[in-house]
C-alpha cells in the first residue's frame, strides 16, 4: 500500500530544511554521533542521521517506505548501514538484537506507539538504548500551538500527529529517561531512555 512517505521521498528534505537549520540538525548532532554497537534506526526516512554515525557502528535502517529507504542508501556513510523495510509493530529481529535503538521525527506517525516500543523493548538487549529525536506536544504556549495545529495538520497529511505526547509514551512503555532535552517551547525534543 502506497503511504504518504512514498510520495514526498523525493521532496522531503528540501521541505524540512528550514525545520533543520533551526532545531533539528543540531538535536542530531548532538544524539547520534554518539552512538556505538549495533543500532537500529526506526523510520530512517531519507537518512538524514546515517552520516552522523560513528565508523564502528553498525546499523540497520529500518523504513515502511521503500521509496524513503532509497533516498537514505544515496547517503555518504562511516558507518556499516543494511537497509531493512518493515514496520516498527512488527520488527523481524530476535530479541535482545541491537544495543541502541535511534529514530527522528517517526513516533509521530506511528498508528499504535505503545506497541512499537514494546517491539522496540523487545528487540533492545539489557540495559540498552532508545535514543530519539521528534516533534511533541509542546509546554504552555507551544502546547496551546500544536494542540490548535494538530487537527489541520493531521487532516492534511494523514498520518502525523503534531502534539503526540511521546516523552509519556516512553516512560509509559517502560523506559528510564536517562536524558531530555526541548527546544522551541517544548515542541522539540531529544530522548535518551534505557531498557
Amino acid at each position: 500500500m502506497t503511504s504518504v512517505f512514498d510520495q514526498i521521498a523525493t521532496g522531503y528534505d528540501l521541505g524540512m530544511l528550514p525545520l533543520e537549520v533551526a532545531v533539528l540538525g543540531r538535536l542530531r548532532r548532538r544524539a547520534f554521533p554518539q552512538v556505538r554497537g549495533r543500532v537500529l534506526e526506526l523510520g530512517v526516512g531519507t537518512g538524514v542521521n546515517l552520516p552522523l554515525y560513528p565508523p564502528g557502528a553498525t546499523v540497520v535502517a529500518l523504513d515502511h517506505s521503500a521509496p524513503m529507504l532509497r533516498q537514505a542508501l544515496r547517503r555518504r556513510m562511516r558507518a556499516r548501514v543494511w537497509a531493512v523495510q518493515a514496520d516498527v509493530h512488527h520488527l523481524p529481529f530476535p530479541a535482545g538484537t541491537f544495543d541502541t535503538v535511534t529514530g527522528s521525527l517517526v513516533f509521530c506517525s506511528v498508528s499504535e506507539p505503545l506497541r512499537a516500543l514494546a517491539e522496540v523493548r523487545r528487540v533492545l538487549r539489557p540495559s540498552g538504548v532508545l535514543l530519539l529525536v521528534e516533534h511533541t506536544r509542546g509546554n504552555g504556549p507551544g502546547a496551546w500551538l500544536t494542540d490548535r495545529l494538530h487537527p489541520l495538520w493531521l487532516a492534511w497529511n494523514g498520518v502525523c500527529h503534531l502534539n503526540r505526547e511521546t516523552g509519556r509514551l516512553v516512560r509509559e512503555a517502560g523506559f528510564r529517561i536517562r536524558r531530555e532535552e526541548s527546544r522551541i517551547m517544548g515542541i522539540f525534543r531529544l530522548l535518551e531512555g534505557e531498557k
